[in-house]
């Protein structure tokens, strides 16, 4: 929980600091699956603290990103849901996803070495202003 709040404290910072005095009327998010955020709590955290600086009547529209990765050794592209993990492994890569490197070896050659293509991080894709507050 304490990850979701701190990642929702980033969020609200970028935008009190770029769109102050806007009216907000849309925030476009995309959530990587890799991380394994609880929607439900960085919500809750993003609208709470974005209320407290004075933003409010605004809808959240979020954008699970799948996970996508490539290997480094013979160009194999695959995906996996985070149902592909198990429960002790998402915990894990929820703070440090880095740590599937560990865990995982390309399919087709068994190599570690591999990119994380998509399914990482929090983005805001998307804010839509409405007229001035």
């Amino acid at each position: 929980m304490v990850h979701e709040w701190s990642l929702a404290e980033a969020v609200a910072r970028y935008i009190s600091e770029n769109y102050r005095d806007k009216k907000i009327v849309e925030i476009h998010l995309g959530l990587g699956e890799l991380q394994n955020i609880d929607e439900e709590i960085f919500s809750f955290a993003l609208k709470e603290i974005l209320r407290s600086e004075g933003y409010d009547n605004f809808d959240l529209v979020i954008r699970r990103i799948p996970i996508s990765l490539r290997c480094r050794s013979c160009g194999f592209s695959w995906s996996i849901s985070k149902e592909d993990l198990s429960e002790e492994l998402a915990e894990i890569i929820h703070f440090l996803p880095e740590a599937i490197h560990s865990y995982m070896r390309c399919p087709k050659c068994g190599s570690r070495d591999f990119a994380i293509i998509s399914g990482r991080g929090v983005y805001i894709e998307k804010i839509v202003l409405g007229e001035s507050k």
